[in-house]
């Protein structure tokens, strides 16, 4: 049997509101639309590369992203409201809005919205150190209760191996 699917407007998010403080101190809300499909590939690939490059630890050369096509870039996440944006905020906040919708461009509104909350700094995106020790001991914990007994170091000396065979042979 073959199954039955919902229509993508069911689930799908195509919208994200984000309340953001202008420079002359009121909130407003921008409501940023899903951008075009192109312009999502877009995304996902400046996003892979620059991944690719912190995870290698290589520094970015001057072909990996100009500041025009940084600027293109917010302009392709932002879509109508880049120049509202950009007119009513500072620099901080206008990027900070910009790296939450690639988040939800790229993964999903959960991911974006835990990078809204952080306030960008990456530590409160991440669970801390002392958090992920815990949760890796809980989960050991758990695992050693339910799993198989690992064989025994095989490292070291051998009772009976070989060598120690004819070295006692010869004494």
């Amino acid at each position: 049997m073959a199954a039955v699917f919902e229509a993508l407007d069911d689930f799908l998010d195509d919208f994200l509101e984000l309340p953001v403080l202008g420079t002359d101190g009121t909130v407003r809300t921008y409501r940023v639309v899903s951008p075009p499909a192109e312009d999502g590939l877009r995304v996902e690939k400046i996003t892979r590369a620059a991944a690719r490059m912190l995870q290698d630890g290589s520094e970015p050369d001057a072909e990996s992203l100009s500041d025009a096509e940084e600027r293109d870039l917010y302009r392709m996440l932002l879509g109508d409201v880049h120049d509202r944006l950009l007119a009513d905020t500072d620099w901080s906040r206008f990027k900070h809005a910009a790296l939450t919708v690639m988040f939800w461009v790229t993964a999903d509104r959960d991911t974006a919205h835990k990078f809204w909350a952080s306030g960008g700094d990456p530590s409160r995106v991440a669970p801390n150190r002392a958090a992920r020790r815990q949760q890796s001991r809980a989960s050991s914990a758990s695992d050693a209760a339910s799993s198989t007994r690992s064989r025994g170091s095989t490292s070291g000396t051998r009772a009976a191996s070989p060598r120690t065979a004819k070295a006692a042979a010869h004494k």
